[in-house]
């Protein structure tokens, strides 16, 4: 039997900043974080509506730590991925 993972208030806070950032998919955040689609949208939804005052669980603190370390796992790829078109660009300019 599979048990129920918690979330931290600051994960899921998070979470549905990385979410709401333009330009991005959220099913890409979701996977990149770990977590279900539905989940995110809930999480978006539950925020939109209550703001700051949203998420009140007992997540635990080691998600705090996770979320920190996804957020600039995805930041860096972003970087390498623009680092990597700009390079591509760059090359068919000299061709």
């Amino acid at each position: 039997m599979q048990t129920k993972r918690k979330y931290s208030k600051e994960f899921k806070q998070e979470a549905v900043q990385l979410a709401s950032s333009p330009g991005v998919v959220r099913s890409q955040i979701a996977k990149e974080l770990g977590i279900n689609y539905g989940m995110l949208a809930r999480w978006c939804k539950e925020f939109e509506k209550e703001g700051k005052a949203a998420f009140k669980g007992h997540g635990k603190a080691r998600d705090e730590e996770m979320a920190a370390l996804k957020r600039e796992l995805a930041r860096v790829r972003k970087e390498r991925d623009f680092l990597k078109d700009a390079a591509a660009f760059f090359a068919r300019e000299l061709k």
